[in-house]
């Protein structure tokens, strides 16, 4: 990573000579004073603004100190501030989101117990510290800076800023103001929550590119087709089309952004794609550490092993915690509870008596060893949903093609619902993921014949079984 560059210092504390400077020049040609209130003073004075329902403002008690007595009472080290004398009016912000925004707080009289105020913001604090006012109207200029991007929660203090470009003889930079990144509840993220942490993104597994993909498009309207884009693609696209207001984060868009760039990753190969391997790989290691006792596992590289489960499952990555927990059936044992065809809501899922389906699924054993591919796999699950498809089918001279048609798909149709969802229970208890073609020659012959008989022992003395 490459640190530092042609403007340094860029730690604030280090440039406290440079906006010590800066502000003895405003005070030089009159547009600052040296401010020596107590606090008691200005404490009294924000009372009896609040007491008169007034914005706590400051009425310059000091602003008319001749310029020599404020100098040498500094000079003693009497303790003070340096403040802004604001104009009457501030100048207009042409904003690049918002359009023009002017300042509707003026510095004229108000009638009130505390007296004539005005905001006169502090620029420089006793300690000799910028407040935010004046450090980012330095900072931005000194370093070149012709684009601020920032929180619309600043748009309030835009004016002065313009304003103090104006009393530097500066030109000030385009300013956009964007909205702020709020939670579900409305809420601002903070650090303190850790809404904002982006090493925990990082530990999370979260890809740079999704990442950023994701922040990108946070209040963003573009009028791309899809909101999937890689760096290259953002930087070409991005403008300042901005929506008005603020936005809530919503981070189930980031996790279909982290499953898009997984499918992305794996496209592209490499490095980045090693590096997947290499994550999810240890955290199989560091998490699961009974593997080598499970028999079918034993003698398997598991680097390459997790690499085929990545690649069958890709559309469905999140994070490595997540992946082990939908593709557990690879790294163990089956336990298989009873065969049911019904959702938890009592709904078949099909009509097919168990021992039909038991007499079509074993015909999987003719499969050969060196035939044992997802790709052949497929095929004989789809000639043996075809097969089963065709009987049932009522033919004959009465019957009309279109009729047999019809009917020939509904019991494909009932067979290909049939013969997946047994063997998804069969080969993993009904978890989701990969295909079953790839999940079985992830698997291997041999451990899936095994986990079929398995399961049709348990299907066949179950209650559906029993029919």
């Amino acid at each position: 990573m490459r640190v530092g560059g042609p403007y340094g210092p860029y730690r604030q504390s280090e440039r406290t000579g440079l906006y010590r400077e800066h502000a003895n020049r405003l005070l030089e040609t009159g547009h600052a004073y040296r401010c020596f209130c107590s606090f008691e003073r200005l404490q009294d004075l924000a009372r009896q603004r609040q007491l008169d329902g007034l914005p706590g403002e400051y009425d310059r008690a000091c602003c008319d100190m001749p310029r020599e007595e404020a100098d040498d009472r500094a000079h003693r080290g009497e303790k003070h501030v340096i403040r802004l004398k604001s104009p009457k009016v501030y100048p207009v912000l042409n904003d690049l989101v918002y359009d023009k925004v002017e300042d509707n707080r003026k510095n004229n009289e108000e009638a009130s117990n505390s007296g004539v105020t005005y905001e006169d913001p502090v620029l420089l604090k006793s300690d000799g510290r910028p407040t935010y006012h004046l450090a980012n109207v330095v900072d931005d200029h000194e370093m070149k800076i012709t684009s601020v991007i920032r929180g619309s929660e600043w748009m309030g203090s835009t004016p002065k800023h313009l304003y103090l470009y104006q009393a530097f003889g500066w030109k000030p930079p385009a300013f956009a103001h964007v909205g702020l990144l709020q939670d579900k509840l409305g809420q601002k993220l903070s650090k303190r929550n850790l809404d904002v942490d982006i090493s925990a993104y990082r530990r999370l597994g979260v890809f740079p590119g999704a990442l950023v993909n994701f922040l990108v498009l946070l209040g963003w309207s573009h009028r791309e087709e899809s909101d999937v884009m890689t760096m290259e693609e953002l930087i070409q696209r991005i403008d300042l089309r901005f929506t008005r207001g603020n936005t809530i984060v919503a981070l189930e868009k980031l996790w279909f952004l982290q499953r898009v760039h997984a499918k992305l990753v794996i496209d592209r190969g490499g490095k980045e794609f090693e590096d997947l391997v290499d994550r999810v790989h240890g955290y199989v290691k560091t998490h699961l550490t009974d593997l080598e006792r499970i028999d079918f596992l034993k003698g398997v590289d598991l680097r390459q092993y997790v690499e085929r489960i990545l690649r069958a499952d890709i559309k469905n990555y999140t994070t490595p915690e997540e992946f082990i927990q939908r593709n557990w059936y690879f790294f163990a044992p089956m336990l298989n509870s009873y065969y049911s065809i019904r959702t938890r809501e009592g709904k078949a899922i099909h009509t097919v008596a168990i021992g039909e389906l038991l007499k079509v699924i074993a015909e999987l054993r003719q499969l050969k060893p060196e035939a044992w591919k997802s790709s052949v796999i497929q095929n004989e699950i789809a000639r043996l949903v075809a097969a089963a498809g065709e009987e049932g089918v009522e033919v004959g001279s009465g019957v009309s093609a279109e009729r047999q048609t019809r009917e020939r798909g509904k019991q494909k149709g009932k067979w290909n619902t049939a013969i997946h969802h047994y063997l998804r229970w069969a080969l993993a208890e009904g978890s989701g993921g990969a295909t079953v073609a790839d999940m079985m020659e992830i698997l291997g012959r041999e451990e899936c014949l095994s986990r079929l008989d398995r399961a049709a022992n348990l299907a066949s003395h179950s209650r559906e079984g029993a029919r």
